[in-house]
């Protein structure tokens, strides 16, 4: 375990130990750092003047992980119970947006959904169904889009975990019972994929919440989130205590959700013992 403990050590907790640090600095002339013990960070951090963003980054979150469970389920359900023969090249079609730069992959949208990109050249040249190209860019709905397109594998990789899972035999026997499928489901399916769904939904919340980059290209003004103040503030605003203390406090919520899906998943294994 030595080699994996120096690289978390040297790799993550220090570096979370600085930023921490950090966050309890004051900023000093033209963005230079003073080690001087303050809490003002916390407090300004605190203020009501970003709750809008923060009720904004959670509001994208929550909608970005409930389309993903809705599009992730069905999709991990087919991959277990249904798509067996090409199931190898599902998975690796869904694994694209992972082998893809992430700058590249929002380039390709924006190329898509521009005022002149391809879906507008389409809908207004092509077909003449629209008089004039539609602002796809900079609202919520595109950025939102966007989070889905690169977390659905967060949430599809363990619901198909989970569901394999589930034994063929439960199933049958539901069936020889009397069951219908949509009861077998209900009953059998959906509970026993429930530690699925609980990581797949911490796994596809927590980094959308400090997702900066597809607003940043995507979004404009109104979708401006959590992770593009953090981020302002250490690369526009020279801000980096006040910048600490945001990603301290993003860390702290997200190390919350990490608790909260240990303490469903702890009760759901003992239920199912039970």
């Amino acid at each position: 375990m030595a080699p994996t403990s120096l690289w978390l050590l040297f790799l993550l907790v220090i570096p979370i130990l600085l930023i921490v640090a950090l966050s309890f600095a004051q900023r000093g002339p033209y963005g230079t750092v003073v080690w001087s013990f303050t809490v003002d960070n916390y407090v300004r951090a605190l203020t009501p003047a970003y709750l809008p963003i923060l009720v904004r980054s959670l509001g994208f979150a929550t909608a970005t992980t409930a389309l993903c469970l809705a599009l992730g389920y069905p999709l991990a359900y087919g991959l277990s119970f249904y798509f067996r023969e090409g199931r190898a090249v599902l998975i690796i079609l869904l694994m694209l947006p992972f082998w893809t730069s992430c700058l590249v992959a929002l380039y390709s949208w924006i190329i898509l959904l521009g005022r002149e990109g391809l879906v507008n050249e389409l809908l207004v040249n092509r077909l003449g169904l629209l008089d004039a190209p539609v602002q796809f860019l900079n609202r919520p709905s595109t950025v939102i889009l966007g989070l889905v397109y690169f977390y659905l594998p967060f949430m599809v990789l363990p619901l198909y975990g989970s569901l394999e899972k589930v034994p063929a035999a439960y199933l049958e026997a539901a069936k020889d019972l009397g069951a219908s499928a949509w009861q077998t489901f209900w009953k059998v399916t959906w509970p026993l994929s429930l530690p699925g769904v609980y990581a797949g939904c911490i796994l596809t919340f927590i980094p959308c919440v400090g997702d900066f980059l597809t607003a940043e290209f995507l979004g404009g003004p109104n979708t401006y989130l959590l992770g593009n103040l953090i981020q302002n503030q250490f690369q526009n605003a020279q801000d980096w205590p006040f910048g600490a203390a945001m990603a301290t406090l993003l860390a702290a919520l997200l190390a919350g959700g990490l608790w909260l899906y240990q303490r469903l998943e702890r009760g759901g294994v003992e239920a199912g013992r039970v």
